[in-house]
């Protein structure tokens, strides 16, 4: 995804001003996922913030209907994504390349952070068959992949960006597994939604130290 993103806004930039190849990328985040994570964090909002129990919120998270607080979470969250994108791709600072290939995994990881983590709630759903014993080892490879893309592809940044997003996972994970009783799909997909803006926006503030860079071997390669 990350790859699809900097190929994207690289055929963008050469028709389109940024605050369009901006747009463009938020909506290819969606029509990438189908739209799969943005409604988890619609029906998360509409569950965590409509109900007063456990079992009500979890019961609202069903309704099919859409409530002002998914309406408003899901506003939110594109509004800043669109925000961080033309901030990071406006900056004119080598390595916005970098944080596009990198948020994508580190917002994947953070959900797996969670499964790894926190029970699930439901007896069944989406998200359920990531919850077998089966699934430590792909917990422990997905782990090493991100400590060694982070590593060689962002440096000390990516690295800051991989701690970062880890602990952003367990405190969500915490505050959404006491007010719902466990994890569902659609929190997981809010997790997603969530650590993207996140990412997004922690590597523009980052940009201009010029931590977000390839380790020297891998810089040593693309030069070759």
């Amino acid at each position: 995804m990350g790859a699809i993103l900097v190929g994207v806004e690289w055929v963008c930039s050469l028709f389109f001003p940024v605050s369009l190849t901006a747009a463009v990328l938020v909506a290819l985040l969606a029509v990438m996922t189908r739209g799969l994570h943005l409604d988890g964090l619609m029906d998360t909002c509409d569950g965590l913030f409509g109900g007063y129990t456990p079992e009500r919120r979890l019961k609202v998270m069903r309704d099919p209907n859409v409530g002002a607080f998914a309406v408003v979470g899901a506003g939110g969250v594109l509004l800043l994504k669109y925000g961080a994108l033309v901030s990071l791709l406006s900056a004119g600072i080598p390595g916005q390349e970098w944080v596009l290939l990198l948020f994508p995994m580190l917002s994947r990881w953070a959900m797996v952070v969670q499964l790894g983590l926190f029970r699930y709630v439901r007896s069944s759903g989406l998200g359920s068959p990531f919850q077998d014993t089966g699934a430590k080892i792909a917990t422990g490879f997905a782990g090493l992949t991100v400590l060694a893309g982070s590593a060689l592809l962002g440096g000390y940044g990516g690295l800051a960006l991989a701690a970062g997003v880890t602990v952003m996972a367990w405190l969500l994970g915490l505050g959404m597994t006491r007010m719902l009783g466990g994890m569902t799909g659609d929190t997981y997909g809010a997790t997603n939604e969530t650590a993207e803006v996140l990412v997004l926006m922690a590597g523009v503030a980052l940009l201009p130290f010029g931590t977000v860079a390839p380790l020297p071997l891998i810089t040593g390669l693309l030069t070759v």
